[in-house]
């Protein structure tokens, strides 16, 4: 049985137009257009080694923009040619706007975690979902069976995995928490608009 929960991609734009593409869907020219209404697509995003299915079409679209990848995707995606690999070095065209951290713990995963200050949004693409609403049975049972229903949380798989490091996971935690967010936009499902902090900090309460 196939699973469709939905990805959802992300846009940061810059104070200057420029735009980040978090974690890229599949972008037609209805999207393209809308996104160059907003501003001038710069950054593509592959924030871990999940979320690549539709990298290929969003550098087609966007040729112009530098591909920046979670740490090990580009040898698992080697048809891509990739600017780099995001580590704790900001850009300095993000600096003041965008921040990110490579979460240690989770190197089935090796997730890079986003926040954007002017929004004081915390941008997650697979540590945290959040399936308050289901819209198919089986959703309701990969919900169920990961520990995540009707409530933003830690899928269960991912905690066993970050438990094995928990040193290096509690502190990315602590760094994740320091930040100033109010809101949580996530991969899958929908985003958390209010109690944030609490949420996280529930989610990692066993890390």
């Amino acid at each position: 049985m196939v699973i469709d929960f939905g990805t959802r991609m992300t846009v940061i734009r810059l104070s200057l137009g420029d735009l980040i593409i978090h974690s890229p869907i599949f972008i037609d020219g209805s999207l393209k257009d809308e996104l160059n209404k907003i501003g001038s697509v710069k950054y593509i995003v592959v924030p871990n080694k999940f979320n690549h299915i539709h990298v290929k079409n969003c550098v087609l679209t966007f040729p112009e923009a530098k591909v920046c990848g979670a740490p090990g995707l580009s040898s698992k995606r080697k048809d891509i040619n990739f600017d780099g690999e995001l580590v704790e070095i900001v850009p300095k065209q993000w600096a003041g706007e965008v921040d990110y951290l490579f979460f240690q713990g989770a190197p089935i995963q090796n997730e890079i975690v986003f926040f954007n200050a002017k929004s004081k949004t915390l941008i997650f693409a697979d540590l945290i979902f959040n399936f308050e609403k289901q819209d198919s049975i089986g959703v309701k049972i990969f919900a169920w069976f990961d520990g995540i229903d009707r409530k933003p949380d830690m899928p269960r798989v991912i905690r066993w995995f970050i438990l094995k490091y928990r040193d290096k996971a509690q502190k990315s935690v602590e760094k994740i928490l320091s930040w100033d967010f109010d809101r949580i936009s996530l991969a899958h499902k929908d985003i958390v608009e209010s109690s944030a902090k609490e949420i996280v900090s529930k989610a990692f309460l066993s890390v």
